[in-house]
């Protein structure tokens, strides 16, 4: 499903349960020790879809270890993004030379709880999907917007190495089309050869009880010379 938003060049791999085996290798592990058995087991397929994604690109690697901010750490020239939810797991890839970075992110499509909208949300996004869930009531815009920021984080963190909060970043959603749009308000991140990002641009589909939401974005163009 993911990879109907995704440009070519990008590689998907996805599951909807855990019943794969997937062992963890001990560097991968270690970022699960603590947690519930249902979190391990949806970490591991994760994962696994990470591993098989980054086969397809030709880069096979035997584990990928978190980082100190518990992000994947992705072999050198690959740029990737993990995400799971109940019912689904998925990992994408690509080279550094095609895409600069990628973000993604999967929800149940059901409405946020009880006052998350206000804590991730500005003013102006509230009222924005007030206004849309009495227009089209099918669609869960609170958890979408909730997603798209998530992505929008997922994208932003390997270009900057720094926290971006859900009040920095102002999304405008496009019904019909599926489509979104991102403005950063916080300090903006440099892409390769010093191009700035004032935000980002993404796409979004509900299917199977689920909200996805991807984002990818081209490395810029090597000047000729």
């Amino acid at each position: 499903m993911l990879e109907r938003l995704l440009p070519a060049g990008v590689i998907c791999r996805e599951a909807f349960d855990d019943r794969v085996p997937a062992p963890l290798p001990a560097e991968e592990a270690c970022a699960v020790a603590h947690a519930v058995e249902t979190r391990r087991r949806e970490f591991a397929t994760a994962r696994r879809c990470a591993r098989e994604a980054l086969t397809a690109l030709g880069v096979p690697v035997r584990a990928l270890p978190a980082g100190p901010s518990r992000e994947p750490r992705w072999p050198d020239g690959v740029v990737g993004s993990i995400t799971h939810c109940d019912g689904y797991r998925a990992a994408v890839v690509a080279s550094r030379v095609r895409m600069a970075t990628l973000g993604v992110d999967a929800e149940p499509h059901d409405r946020l709880p009880r006052g998350v909208l206000d804590r991730i949300a500005l003013p102006a996004e509230v009222d924005w999907v007030m206004r849309s869930t009495a227009i089209d009531g099918s669609v869960h815009w609170d958890r979408l917007l909730f997603c798209a920021k998530e992505a929008v984080y997922k994208a932003w963190f390997p270009l900057a190495r720094c926290w971006l909060g859900f009040e920095d970043v102002a999304v405008s959603l496009e019904r019909p089309r599926g489509t979104f749009t991102a403005r950063l308000r916080a300090p903006k991140s440099l892409l390769p050869g010093g191009v700035p990002v004032t935000g980002f641009a993404g796409r979004w589909r509900v299917d199977r009880g689920l909200i996805l939401t991807a984002i990818a974005v081209p490395a810029p163009r090597r000047s000729g010379g």
